[in-house]
């Protein structure tokens, strides 16, 4: 048995519990450092819940266009990418992550430069917060970076290292809420104050923490490029396929998961352009932007950290269940999805009784914050 089918084994053992444990410890600690730049954030002198307003307004507009461009992108590469390893076919993986890793660069640039040119539209008429222009051009390189690091994150995730994914999204996590207090920190001095330009400076260490993310894996994919190549000259069963019909396996899979967050943005969208534009109404502009900042920020904190847990379980599964089809292994799959399940619902249950029991203490202790 070749050396690089023995590694492989070894890892297939080692590597789903592993890689679950990982991945549930960094989304955690990745909702956990989200609370700490939240609560500076909402505690900052000239910041408080109006800057959390154009702060979330612009970051819906981004979280739409990042849907678009990378959501489903991982899993779907993760699949293709196992179902190829696990054939022995890893000349054809790395072809699927080269064409996958063009196509999407190509369409985060697009993405990219859609929010930079249209930033001034968007706040303006779309948002009707003036103020969020610049938070818009500041997050604009995020969704290449994003697009890119998705693509790389599919790739390794196939390759059943989710440790480097868990490793690459706690760095990044852990460089935006440094960033985002030096910035702002910086920006308060400079600009008096300014809400408007701190926030632009928070969203500005968004999009630095993507492309320190998207150094870390290129940085650890320049360390296995002697392992793929070896892999790639003992590779079997090899399916040569055209770039249109890698492309389009790719959207099959990635589309319909795309859809389905694109659903949830578009309704987190509708309440960036209707809950200041309709509070307006009733207070004063500030008031109906911190209104907002309370709902679009504090509230969607809290609510999306029971569910990082679930996240660890969905990246883990993909690529073992991928695998496991592909040698028509019905035992593992229907083990590793039962267990999935189970946990699921065990850790899901006591969050949402957690919810609804505390949800008014919760409520009171977010808002006490308010400046």
């Amino acid at each position: 048995m070749p050396e690089v089918e023995k590694t492989r084994k070894k890892k297939a053992k080692e590597g789903f519990m592993q890689g679950v444990m990982t991945l549930m410890f960094s989304q955690v600690l990745i909702k956990v450092l989200g609370l700490v730049y939240t609560m500076y954030l909402t505690n900052r002198e000239g910041f408080g819940d109006i800057g959390n307003g154009i702060t979330a307004g612009a970051y819906q507009i981004y979280a739409l266009l990042l849907t678009i461009s990378s959501i489903g992108v991982p899993n779907a590469i993760s699949k293709l990418v196992s179902e190829r390893n696990a054939l022995g076919d890893y000349k054809g993986a790395n072809r699927i992550f080269k064409i996958a890793f063009a196509t999407f660069a190509l369409i985060g640039l697009v993405g990219s430069l859609m929010l930079f040119f249209g930033a001034h539209v968007i706040a303006n008429q779309w948002l009707q917060v003036p103020e969020a222009e610049m938070t818009l051009v500041a997050l604009s390189p995020a969704v290449f970076f994003v697009a890119i690091a998705s693509v790389m994150r599919g790739y390794f995730n196939g390759r059943q290292t989710l440790t480097v994914t868990a490793r690459s999204q706690t760095l990044e996590q852990i460089f935006k809420t440094l960033l985002t207090i030096i910035i702002v920190e910086i920006v308060a001095i400079i600009s008096n104050l300014s809400t408007k330009w701190m926030a632009a400076g928070a969203n500005l260490a968004t999009a630095l923490s993507t492309f320190l993310g998207f150094g870390y894996l290129y940085l650890y994919y320049k360390t296995i490029r002697k392992e793929v190549a070896q892999e790639i000259k003992q590779t079997q069963n090899y399916k040569y396929e055209r770039v249109k019909d890698i492309v389009k396996k790719i959207l099959l899979v990635s589309v319909p998961i795309a859809l389905t967050a694109i659903m949830s943005s578009l309704n987190k969208n509708i309440d960036s352009f209707t809950v200041v534009r309709s509070l307006k109404g009733f207070m004063p502009e500030a008031e109906a932007t911190a209104q907002y900042g309370i709902l679009g920020w504090k509230v969607d904190t809290l609510t999306s950290l029971p569910l990082s847990i679930n996240v660890a379980f969905a990246t883990a599964l993909v690529p073992a269940i991928s695998a496991a089809k592909a040698k028509k292994d019905k035992k593992t799959i229907q083990k590793r999805t039962s267990f999935s399940l189970l946990t699921s619902m065990l850790i899901g249950l006591p969050c949402t009784v957690g919810m609804i029991i505390f949800a008014r203490t919760n409520f009171i202790t977010i808002v006490s914050k308010r400046k």
